[in-house]
């Protein structure tokens, strides 16, 4: 009796001897967060109040502030709401372009026309024809050579995309830092991939030019699948995990069931192995890759049409919004039923995107873009962008901004994607003396987070133009009332951007 009341006892003192986290005090656990990425500083937050108080202390945000654009805050600067709210609203500003003075860069290249601009990071991609040229901006600023040119392709490339390297099996564990791989189409008849400046693979097989590559890769894990479309009609899966340069036995699979080219296609939000194709007679077809092998067409699990000719699609979850003539139709891809149709542009569509986290997209017409909220279904944009001189061909849309551009605009126009109120106007061309510009128009735009790539011809040459905003210092005046359009940094603070020209 007497032990057991001994051991009792003991297990008391080691349950009142425990210490939980939440027992330390918040500057302790604060000092401990300050080794944390931000991700985790963010996962903190939602682990409970005690924690969220924590994660949200001024010492954590200024190592933050500090590190992403290497500026110290100064007490007169600090909202009231603290360091993390002044945090956020720089990064919103940076993510907006809302600057004038951002890091410039000039690439003057051939008056051969651009076709495909693809921008990750300080790594600038685009095509002339056959050509790939790629500009590394980190190598650039350090003096070195900076630029090179792929030209395995032998006619013109069709599509370009990037995946990350992790992707990618037989790549896998040979770098450190997260780095992207090229996929490019071509109407050589190839689909090439290529990493740190040259040709992995080649893929063969389409009988004809081959026209879209997939956004992303099909399937889990290792078992990464690369869709194709050609201009033969067919769909060809490819295996990114075959051994072998020239890509033996990668082709997994040969879809029939299009009539004629198959000119866009994507990847399902909910199930990676569902696979939307749409064809140039704007006939669309959802495939199962996962049943798929060898030559066969039974995987296609749904089909229908839309009206006027494709221009572009997306998905999202279950939805697929496929742009097509003057309207935007939604598909649900579980029924093959259309829920959403809605016209927006007469007489016809010129370029679309969307937020489905913001339930927004946005159409570009001629002479104007729209954004729209997908909600309303309803006739009304929710705002119009204007300022355009031709067809908005260019468009790009974030959870920040929309951009927006055309073949006879020498400036990429920048808008907030929740208000549709303008932030900036970029020229992406060369302006002269007397404020004309001998430019034929921004004809490609990349945009990546902070970062933003054009491309236009200027007169003989062409050229190619990078802004990084990261660490720009002066806010840009509002059009509409001449302020400042933040105000929640010291704008007298001396920034660290600096303007390349080569």
């Amino acid at each position: 009796m007497a032990d057991s009341t001994s051991l009792s006892s003991s297990n008391e003192n080691q349950n009142a001897m425990v210490t939980t986290i939440t027992d330390l005090n918040v500057d302790s656990l604060a000092h401990s967060a300050a080794y944390l990425n931000l991700q985790d500083v963010c996962n903190l937050a939602m682990t409970c109040r005690y924690l969220k108080r924590v994660a949200y202390s001024d010492s954590i945000w200024h190592r933050f502030f500090w590190e992403h654009w290497l500026q110290s805050l100064s007490s007169s600067s600090l909202p009231s709401c603290g360091v993390r709210e002044m945090y956020l609203a720089r990064r919103t500003a940076v993510q907006q372009f809302k600057f004038g003075d951002p890091s410039v860069a000039n690439f003057y290249t051939d008056v051969e026309p651009f076709k495909h601009l693809q921008l990750s990071g300080n790594d600038i991609f685009l095509t002339r024809g056959s050509l790939i040229e790629m500009i590394n901006m980190d190598r650039y600023q350090s003096g070195k050579d900076f630029a090179s040119t792929l030209n395995d392709h032998k006619a013109r490339i069709t599509c370009m995309r990037l995946f990350s390297v992790n992707d990618i099996s037989f790549l896998r564990g040979k770098t450190e830092r997260e780095q992207k791989v090229l996929v490019t189409s071509s109407c050589d008849h190839s689909i090439r991939l290529w990493w740190k400046g040259s040709c992995q693979k080649c893929f063969r097989g389409h009988s004809g030019p081959v026209l879209s590559l997939s956004n992303k890769l099909l399937g889990e894990d290792n078992s990464k699948i690369l869709a194709s479309g050609g201009e033969d009609g067919t769909v060809r899966l490819w295996s990114l995990s075959s051994s072998g340069k020239r890509g033996q036995q990668a082709l997994k699979a040969t879809l029939y069931g299009h009539e004629k080219p198959v000119n866009l296609m994507s990847v399902a939000g909910h199930k990676t192995s569902l696979l939307a194709t749409v064809s140039r007679d704007s006939k669309l077809r959802v495939w199962d890759t996962a049943t798929s092998s060898a030559v066969r067409s039974s995987c296609c699990v749904g089909m229908t049409s839309v009206t006027g000719a494709p221009i572009n699609l997306k998905c999202h979850e279950s939805l697929l919004y496929i742009a097509s003539g003057s309207s935007i139709t939604a598909v649900d891809l579980r029924t093959m039923q259309k829920v959403i149709t809605a016209a927006v542009h007469l007489p016809k569509l010129y370029s679309f995107d969307i937020v489905p986290s913001k339930s927004l997209f946005c159409t570009g017409g001629y002479g104007r873009a729209m954004l729209w909220d997908i909600r309303r279904n309803q006739a009304e944009p929710i705002a119009e962008l204007d300022g355009h001189c031709g067809p908005v061909t260019l468009l790009h849309m974030d959870p920040y901004k929309i951009v927006s551009g055309g073949h006879e605009d020498t400036y990429i126009n920048v808008w907030e994607v929740d208000t549709g109120a303008q932030t900036n106007s970029l020229s992406c061309c060369c302006i002269e003396k007397d404020g004309h510009s001998n430019s034929s128009g921004c004809v490609a735009m990349a945009v990546d987070g902070s970062r933003i790539a054009t491309a236009s011809h200027c007169g003989e040459n062409g050229i190619v133009r990078f802004r990084d905003f990261n660490n720009g210092s002066s806010p840009v005046m509002k059009l509409e009332d001449e302020e400042h359009s933040s105000k929640f940094w010291d704008s007298s603070t001396d920034g660290n951007s600096s303007d390349w020209h080569s």
